[in-house]
């Protein structure tokens, strides 16, 4: 049968998230989907849980750019969807993809971003992204990203960086061939939560400072960690 969309999931260690993300991907949207999950040495259930699933499990080395690149490589559909192991998709995701597939000469689309927490930090979050991905056209890779797989090898791919590897993509994609999708990538707030909601997006506009200003991801890595 042929497949619409060949969706990619990079895993390391995803057991406690991973059977949700999969879950949303599921029901009688009118999609064909083959979901891989990429992952990089997992030590708990992770792949157990993508075979249980159905979904095709690859192994590979760890890190997220090379992850990507294996499980896009995998695959023969005409359309790519990755998605983080700890990012659902909303109710109507699938109507979403389905209207922007049908555009002329569609590109790569994005969802709102939207964070799995009651706190109000998380609503100017979420507003803040948004402004971000208008402005300066940087989604990031929580968003999940769909794209056209002859646009995604044109642009040469995923590369095997060990930090920045979406904003690396999104860069080489270009603004104006990146649209917003009408439904919302619910991720997990655990990072916020864990590391403060005014320090870890400083950490993370630090990093993109830094490689903006033309420091190699791999130093960027060892100074956050």
């Amino acid at each position: 049968m042929t497949t619409d969309v060949d969706v990619v999931i990079p895993t390391l260690n995803a057991a406690r998230s991973l059977a949700p993300t999969l879950d949303s991907l599921g029901g009688d949207h009118g999609l064909r989907l083959s979901v891989t999950v990429c992952d990089g040495g997992s030590r708990d259930d992770t792949t157990t849980i993508a075979r249980q699933a159905g979904a095709t499990v690859l192994v590979s080395e760890p890190g997220r750019g090379r992850q990507l690149a294996a499980g896009a490589m995998a695959g023969r559909a005409p359309w790519l969807l990755f998605l983080h192991a700890d990012t659902t998709l909303s109710t109507g995701w699938a109507a979403a993809v389905r209207q922007f597939m049908a555009m002329p000469a569609p590109k790569a689309g994005y969802f709102r971003l939207r964070l799995a927490s009651a706190d109000p930090r998380a609503r100017r979050l979420e507003r803040l992204v948004a402004w971000r991905c208008r402005t300066f056209g940087l989604p990031y890779g929580d968003q999940g990203l769909l794209i056209e797989r002859g646009f995604y090898s044109q642009i040469g791919g995923f590369r095997a960086l060990p930090l920045m590897e979406d904003v690396d993509f999104v860069c080489r994609a270009g603004r104006r061939n990146l649209s917003a999708l009408d439904a919302e990538a619910v991720t997990s707030a655990e990072r916020y939560e864990r590391d403060g909601w005014l320090l870890r997006p400083m950490r993370n506009l630090g990093c993109l400072a830094l490689y903006f200003a033309g420091l190699s991801p791999t130093v960027i890595r060892r100074l956050y960690g």
